[in-house]
């Protein structure tokens, strides 16, 4: 292995290790009290037991964390890590050899490009954008056709990045030309500039939009003019963790599972 490559990997790992956003543990502290030894062992539950990181896109941020806490509850012992970013920011992370054991993707592109990487994907939900404005839609964007108003601050997601795609694909679909005042790295950050009104309005999911209803109001674009945005999830070849992995990947398509991302606004596969 050449000193370049390790250094790649072990930049990688310093990225992965600050995005990382820790969930509290359901369990005791036993099951770490190894050394944290790679082998899982069976717990309670029947799954594996592991601490495991999963990448996982940004619009998931708030139901992961839920999500996350309830299969900790349901295996005592394991405890789960999520590294939250856009797509690529992940797929980047997973090209450089990013210690991780699940990914979860906002687009079904982004996990093809890492095909040789991960087990077969399966898709545990699916979403749609929506236009969020500033509490009480003051500029009164009604529909798409109105984001090309150029007194109108508008702020998408970059162009590589899923939430980002999606947009472009209904404008251009639309024929709307539309001059952002920013381009974000992901969907989160395109919400928080809404919520803090440096922008007046930004095409965000349903779902990021329902978790922030106090600060920004969404404007339903209809389905002939939206887009679908799938969510696939599969193991990653390089965990150290692969029962455990793939126990948990498993479960997101599980009814437990299908019941807190329904909960949160998202569309079942």
């Amino acid at each position: 292995m050449s000193h370049t490559f390790t250094g790649r990997r072990a930049a990688a790992a310093v990225v992965a290790a600050a995005l990382l956003v820790p969930l509290s543990a359901c369990g005791n502290d036993d099951s770490t009290k190894d050394g944290g030894d790679t082998k899982a062992t069976e717990s309670a539950a029947g799954a594996p037991k592991a601490n495991l990181t999963v990448l996982a896109a940004a619009s998931l941020t708030d139901v992961f964390k839920t999500a996350g806490a309830a299969y900790e509850k349901k295996n005592p012992g394991t405890r789960i890590t999520f590294s939250f970013a856009g797509s690529q920011e992940l797929v980047a992370q997973v090209k450089q050899g990013a210690p991780a054991d699940a990914l979860v993707t906002a687009d079904t592109k982004s996990m093809d490009s890492v095909e040789a990487d991960t087990g077969t994907p399966a898709v545990i939900a699916r979403n749609r954008l929506v236009i969020a404005t500033v509490k009480g839609n003051p500029h009164k964007v009604d529909e798409l056709k109105d984001l090309g108003d150029a007194k109108l601050k508008v702020v998408l997601a970059a162009p590589e990045v899923p939430a980002g795609k999606y947009s472009k694909k209904i404008l251009d679909a639309q024929r709307i030309t539309v001059r952002p005042v920013s381009q974000e790295p992901n969907v989160r950050a395109v919400l928080s500039k809404v919520e803090l009104g440096e922008a007046d309005a930004g095409l965000v999911y349903k779902t990021d939009a329902e978790s922030a209803t106090d600060k920004v109001d969404a404007v339903e674009i209809p389905d002939a003019q939206n887009a679908i945005a799938e969510y696939p999830a599969a193991t990653l070849k390089q965990s150290q963790h692969a029962e455990a992995a793939a126990a948990f990947v498993a479960w997101l398509s599980m009814p437990e599972a299908r019941k807190i991302l329904a909960d949160a606004g998202f569309q079942q596969p």
